[in-house]
């Protein structure tokens, strides 16, 4: 029988690159790869059912398992993950200095009510600063380089509540932001204005990379962005595939994660960034050779708080658990395995 054909929308990931050099076969499916950005694999995948299997916005699959018709099933691959203190920013002439004095003040947030980073961004500030997500006085979305207009296909809607419009299509939020014309801004991508070095502008925690490493160190949480949804349809046509898909995932991550580790003892010569031993060294410190772990019993305690923060700030009618977003497949016995597993050094010189 002919492997089913398959082609996986997403960025170009390091973790993901074996897939599609060779190095990794998935049995039973010759695997392709589009390389879109994100913000268009999303509003083509959820507007327009376009593709068959690509990486989607957690928040954006969450709420549609609010809809009658759920449109995709997941998969426990997590493609993007990163912390969000760094993404909260401030203007200079504000006078915010701490957390706290957030509350009461304009607030811009990218594209949308409830995108992932401003998920985490406000479900931090919530718990660990005392800010809740309606504590401002207003929001504004829209984009921060350039202007976007409102998204239709949005499967999720701010509470009624939440005072907040969109820029329409002519503002920026980065502009706003540098003319002070709003107080803070959350975002995925870093302003301009700041990028330029201007003075109207700042990150709420300079010195991120302590707050976030404090942050993990403290909570447990690495934050997940993005998680890998099929289309429904394709599923149900063909279920082997989840497991299929999810064991060759986490064989491409495995190799990725491998050279790091492997690679410690030549003092990391193969990458170009200059002092990466170090870092290498301090982030298994943190969090151990497997710092991206993929599968549910490994990252349970993030999926638990991403799913309370998205209940909380009023995306999703009801608390889901991770049992609800992924297919039963991809849940099995190995899922313990993943957690704490030992990332096998040799594993990518071997293939």
């Amino acid at each position: 029988m002919a492997n089913l054909k398959l082609t996986f929308v997403s960025q170009d990931y390091e973790h993901t690159r074996a897939l599609f050099d060779g190095r990794v076969k998935v049995d039973g499916i010759d695997l392709s790869h589009m390389d879109l950005f994100p913000s268009i694999t999303f509003h083509r995948m959820v507007g327009g059912r376009e593709f068959e299997f690509t990486e989607m916005a957690m928040t954006l699959y969450v709420s549609t398992l609010d809809l009658d018709d759920r449109p995709f099933v997941a998969l426990p691959i997590f493609p993007v993950r990163t912390f969000r203190h760094s993404a909260i920013y401030v203007s200079t002439k504000s006078g915010i200095r701490e957390p706290k004095d957030l509350i009461g003040r304009k607030m811009g947030e990218f594209y949308f009510y409830g995108h992932d980073a401003g998920i985490w961004a406000k479900g931090a500030l919530s718990s660990e600063y005392g800010v809740a997500h309606d504590s401002y006085s207003q929001y504004f979305y829209g984009g921060i380089a350039h202007a976007t207009p409102p998204l239709p296909w949005l499967p999720s809607k701010p509470p009624a509540h939440i005072r907040g419009e969109h820029i329409g299509t002519t503002r920026t939020l980065d502009a706003m932001l540098d003319a002070g014309e709003i107080d803070a801004l959350i975002g995925p991508v870093t302003p301009p204005s700041i990028l330029k070095g201007a003075k109207t502008a700042r990150r709420l925690f300079e010195d991120y990379e302590t707050v976030e490493r404090a942050y993990f160190r403290k909570t447990g949480i690495f934050p997940i962005m993005h998680t890998v949804v099929l289309r429904r349809d394709v599923y149900e046509k063909n279920p082997w595939i989840a497991r299929a898909l999810y064991q060759g995932f986490r064989d491409a991550k495995n190799i990725s994660l491998a050279r790091y580790s492997s690679n410690t003892f030549n003092n990391h010569t193969i990458f170009s960034l200059p002092w990466i031993t170090p870092h290498v060294v301090s982030v298994q410190a943190d969090m151990g050779k497997d710092w991206w772990p993929y599968g549910v019993a490994a990252n349970r305690m993030v999926l638990d708080a991403f799913l309370t923060y998205h209940h909380e700030q009023g995306l999703s009618k009801r608390r889901y658990t991770p049992e609800d977003m992924f297919v039963p497949e991809t849940m099995a016995a190995d899922d313990a395995a993943e957690a704490g597993q030992a990332i096998p050094v040799a594993i990518w010189q071997e293939r």
